[in-house]
């Protein structure tokens, strides 16, 4: 696929703030990300600014007169619904899906709840409150048992149980992160993930990448530090499998009230091609490693065409 490249006015899109950093778990992911963008919209000519809300107050986004927000904020407090209801009450447009979307994306649970509901696959799960609890799901869920924390991202806190012996390590693991522990069936096959993108005001899922992993292991030191796993884009998958997975994506993306952009993590289980969706990023990483940019890059976007698109899509929830 061939994206429109935009043509978008840098002097219209006003003072801009580019908020990263933060205080969730991810704050280092979240600099790498928002520096990547701040130096892309100061190449293009935008007013761009570097804002960390970890130093400052929101409120002086209002009283230093800046018109946009390009969130790159990852995780709680930034990527969980908190800043953007702040952006409303200061009626500053800023990218990524509003209040509530983010707030349900950023909650495994809740988004597997709706996701099940409304008939999307995603693998099955149990939230738990104790290690005894989670020796139980992984009785009922059998092993492999993903354990992880609910409200969490970049594999922080997750762990591959195979074993009951495991579980109480496993939950204390996921559960310094959060108080709601999700475990979730281990779905063995190809791990994928597929962008979505608003495009001339229409949401689009762009190509899949399929990630391979040393030892199937994707966590946070091959997500961000190494250069051992493959991003393959085109994915090499049958197209009739990328339809179908770019097709599930989007209606995650719309069925959770998304805008802007997101990107949501797939499995295709190996015994019968089946896809299973197992979380949606509100906020997506742009580091250099990062999979938007990879996989609009394919579509036909530079990443400093993706910054402006995403900038230029900035908006309120009291706009619509």
């Amino acid at each position: 696929m061939n994206l429109p490249v935009p043509t978008i006015d840098a002097k219209s899109l006003g003072k801009v703030a580019v908020l990263f950093g933060g205080t969730s778990a991810e704050r280092d992911i979240s600099i790498m990300s928002g520096s990547g963008v701040l130096q892309a919209l100061q190449s293009q000519g935008v007013d761009a600014h570097a804002f960390d809300p970890a130093d400052r107050p929101l409120q002086d986004l209002k009283t230093e007169g800046f018109d946009r927000c390009f969130i790159a904020l990852h995780g709680r407090g930034g990527e969980d619904g908190t800043v953007q209801g702040a952006l409303e009450l200061l009626g500053i447009p800023y990218t990524g899906s509003g209040v509530m979307a983010s707030s349900i994306a950023m909650d495994k649970i809740m988004t597997k709840r709706i996701w099940r509901f409304e008939g999307l696959p995603t693998p099955d799960w149990r939230m738990v409150s104790s290690a005894e609890e989670c020796s139980q799901a992984l009785a009922i869920l059998g092993a492999p048992m993903i354990v992880k924390p609910s409200r969490e991202g970049s594999s922080i806190g997750l762990t591959k149980v195979t074993d009951p012996t495991q579980c109480a390590t496993a939950y204390a693991a996921a559960a310094q992160h959060d108080p709601e522990v999700l475990c979730e069936q281990f779905i063995e096959g190809e791990e994928t993930t597929c962008p979505v993108l608003l495009v001339q005001g229409e949401a689009q899922a762009l190509p899949v990448i399929r990630i391979v992993a040393p030892g199937g292991n994707y966590d946070y030191q091959n997500k961000y530090f190494t250069d051992e796993v493959k991003y393959l884009c085109p994915s090499q998958l049958g197209a009739d499998e990328e339809v179908e997975i770019r097709h599930q994506v989007l209606r995650a993306f719309k069925t959770l009230g998304c805008r802007g952009w997101a990107r949501a993590d797939v499995m295709i289980r190996h015994t019968d091609r089946q896809p299973f969706l197992l979380e949606i990023n509100t906020s997506p990483g742009m580091t250099s490693h990062s999979l938007v940019p990879m996989s609009a890059k394919a579509a036909g976007l530079s990443y400093e065409q993706l910054c402006l698109t995403l900038l230029a899509s900035a908006t309120l929830d009291s706009a619509k």
